[in-house]
């Protein structure tokens, strides 16, 4: 699946759902050996997402380096100059279900700043969204 952004929390959505089991197929093993976890989902032009109202400056990414005092923060207006598949990545990672189960699903995630990919052997469908 090929999906272009247009909206940050809409979007965001939208992949999530397109990973939640009973979506598509999905197989468990009881021994944690191999996971199906549905479909690839690939997301171009992640550039061009916008956020409405006074988002860009006032929501935060937050993270810490692990020393003490060592909070750092950055705006998302600066992240989505500086990262904008990062940011993707971060609120999609964030709505995942953490464990292996979430791990495993990330791993079939691709995020683009721009329209052009490295994945069109694998012949993506592209899913427009309104």
């Amino acid at each position: 699946m090929e999906q272009e952004m247009n909206n940050l929390p809409e979007q965001v959505e939208v992949v999530d759902i397109q990973f939640r089991p009973g979506q598509k197929i999905y197989y468990f093993d009881p021994d944690g050996v191999s996971y199906q976890t549905g479909d690839h989902v690939i997301i171009v032009n992640a550039a061009k997402v916008r956020m409405t109202g006074r988002k860009l400056d006032q929501k935060m990414y937050r993270h810490h380096t692990g020393y003490p005092g060592g909070l750092k923060e950055t705006s998302y207006r600066h992240l989505l100059e500086e990262k904008p598949e990062f940011a993707v990545y971060e609120s999609i990672r964030r709505m995942m279900p953490k464990g292996p189960l979430g791990r495993q699903m990330l791993k079939k995630l691709r995020v683009y700043a721009g329209p052009e990919h490295n994945n069109a052997a694998q012949k993506p469908e592209t899913l427009v969204l309104k």
